[in-house]
């Protein structure tokens, strides 16, 4: 009697408040633009979403730009200017100051980084973030995964610490994978000193990342 009152109230029948949910397909058409989307971004990465909508609508789509935003914010694009707000940490989480002003990187191990970009797939996108040593701009580790959550970076790290040793420094952005305590509660059990990116130290951690795409496809 409380079910068939709660189906009642809430507007459905009772005989599909049990219904499995249907996982639906990628609509092609949102596939195709991502794609798009992503290899226009490739070649000019300083193009934001008003000159994505243009090139898209160039090329026939018919699409507006808040479309455009909502697929950029899927893949994690902006374009590659100043602007508020382009990386966020998690308000809970403590960020590091910035400590490779000046420094000079003369050996291996010195300075390792990281940072998470994405591989278009044929129907899709998965996650990849990677390992570097600024030095050498050797790919030390690298891992995939379909979320973002700060499970496959520990994962990735822990990979490149136990292959390779450990830095001196570490350097990454103040996203929240990276500022979480499981991500940086390895690198002080290793007494490794963290570094964070600040305003304008948007590309430190960008150095391979190209090359690892390819590689990995």
């Amino acid at each position: 009697m409380a079910l068939t009152t709660q189906c009642e109230l809430a507007g459905v029948t009772r005989s599909t408040f049990y219904a499995p949910h249907q996982i639906s397909d990628p609509d092609e058409l949102e596939v195709t633009l991502l794609s798009e989307i992503d290899a226009e971004y490739t070649r000019h990465p300083f193009y934001g979403s008003r000159k994505i909508t243009v090139y898209l609508c160039g090329i026939g789509h018919q699409v507006n730009r808040k479309r455009i935003q909502r697929l950029m914010g899927i893949l994690g694009l902006a374009g590659m200017a100043p602007g508020p707000n382009t990386s966020r940490p998690s308000p809970q989480h403590v960020v590091y100051p910035y400590l490779l002003r000046g420094v000079a990187v003369i050996r291996p191990n010195q300075v390792w980084s990281t940072d998470i970009t994405y591989i278009r797939l044929a129907r899709g996108f998965v996650y990849l973030v990677a390992v570097i040593d600024w030095y050498s701009r050797k790919v030390l580790a690298w891992r995939l995964s379909n979320t973002l959550d700060s499970g496959f970076c520990v994962d990735c790290l822990e990979q490149a610490l136990q292959t390779y040793g450990s830095p001196d420094i570490f350097n990454t952005d103040q996203g929240c994978q990276f500022t979480s305590e499981a991500f940086t509660g390895v690198l002080k059990a290793h007494c490794i000193t963290i570094s964070m990116d600040g305003r304008g130290r948007a590309l430190d951690n960008i150095f391979g990342f190209f090359r690892i795409k390819v590689e990995t496809v």
